[in-house]
């Protein structure tokens, strides 16, 4: 049996030797660059008054006045007395009385006994110490969650399924532990934004199919597709005279950059719509690429024309509902604002002229060209790589 497969491992090292050098260097990159960009070092602990947010156990419900109230479509409100155990940070082991917790629609949940929660525990110079339950312990649910994800990954998927996992993996350590530290190091938005998609685009690509004619082609139409939203995506804010400066939560950052962080907030916006992007992107990529090289494996005899024009009729049909997809994912991630504006039936005129509109319309479009042009830019580049090798 040792020998069967040896033959076996020394022909698969010598097929995806390219493919293993390409992760080698990945590799080597994303170390270089969570080492330039490592964390400080954890500072300790302060002297004075500060504070710090712990995990803890309700172990009893003392008192409780909550009721549901029907005029907040039966949310909870009112209030608890209740005694929780520290479960992490310095005063871990230790049992503290809460009391007064504030039950509302909009922020909190009645607790029960035995219920995680997440306390901001404050101590101050005089040795005085003031525990509040911040927010309920949702981290073992959205752990459960993504179990249940990945299972049905692998299940279905099989080794296909858990590349693509190795590859979801990637792509959120990188936006993680590079893009966002890039950022707050100063890095051009736009700049860290592309180049860390196109470390995505290529070490996803060469994880889940090695670095193979279809492989590349894919990833040079997901380039491409990307370079395009973010160049229509800069042209649109150029004429709606909108930038990331009028996107949520860009108060905060501004006062961030006041205060010496060297974060680009005129990049934000269309920095989102590149990344929001280059998932559809690579799918529609790699659909051509992987449909175009079948067609050619059952008629090689096709030429480059042939090629494209069976690429771009298996294109059209995507079309649609990745539109579709794209434009009621942005839509549906504003549905309560939306909601709201309607409740308010405002003027024609001020609504389609509000940023919101002009952010939200900008996101999708540019998103949605960059997908488009992608099908015939791919279709191409397959073409005339697979043209390439059969003549």
């Amino acid at each position: 049996m040792k020998d069967k497969k040896k033959p076996r491992v020394g022909a698969w090292l010598a097929r995806e030797k390219w493919s293993i050098l390409v992760l080698v260097l990945a590799a080597a990159l994303f170390a270089a660059a969570c080492l330039w960009l490592r964390p400080e070092e954890a500072q300790p602990l302060p002297e004075g008054d500060y504070a710090e947010y712990e995990r803890a156990v309700v172990t009893a419900v003392l008192s409780s006045s909550t009721e549901q109230d029907p005029a907040s479509d039966n949310a909870w409100r009112g209030g608890q007395t209740l005694t929780v155990e520290v479960k992490t940070g310095q005063y871990a082991g230790r049992t503290y009385l809460v009391r007064n917790y504030a039950v509302n629609p909009l922020t909190s949940v009645p607790l029960r006994e035995g219920d995680g929660v997440i306390l901001v525990i404050s101590t101050y110079s005089n040795g005085e110490v003031r525990v509040d339950v911040q927010e309920y312990d949702r981290i073992g649910a959205l752990i459960a969650v993504a179990a249940v994800f990945f299972l049905v990954t692998i299940l279905v998927g099989r080794r296909t399924g858990a590349k693509s996992l190795v590859a979801l993996v990637l792509t959120v350590a990188c936006l993680l532990r590079i893009l966002l530290p890039m950022l707050m190091h100063g890095v051009p938005t736009l700049a860290g934004v592309f180049a860390v998609c196109v470390y995505i685009a290529v070490v996803s690509f060469t994880v889940l199919g090695g670095l193979h004619r279809k492989s590349v082609c894919a990833m040079l139409g997901t380039v491409a597709g990307t370079a395009i939203a973010l160049a229509f995506g800069l042209l649109a804010q150029h004429l709606a005279r909108v930038d990331g400066l009028r996107i949520d939560h860009a108060e905060a950052l501004l006062q961030l950059r006041q205060t010496g962080t060297p974060v680009g907030l005129r990049g934000m916006l269309v920095g989102g719509l590149v990344i929001s992007a280059l998932g559809a992107v690579m799918d529609v990529a790699m659909s051509i690429s992987s449909a175009l090289e079948e067609v050619h494996a059952a008629n090689p005899a096709l030429g480059l024309k042939a090629l494209f024009r069976s690429g771009m009729n298996i294109g059209r049909d995507m079309v649609g509902t990745m539109t579709n997809t794209l434009i009621l994912a942005f839509l549906g991630g504003g549905f309560t604002l939306i909601l709201y504006l309607y409740s308010l039936s405002p003027d024609r005129y001020l609504l389609l002229s509000s940023p919101y509109v002009a952010i939200e319309l900008i996101s999708g479009v540019a998103s949605s060209i960059g997908m488009i042009l992608a099908i015939p830019l791919t279709a191409l580049i397959s073409a005339a790589l697979l043209g390439r090798r059969e003549s």
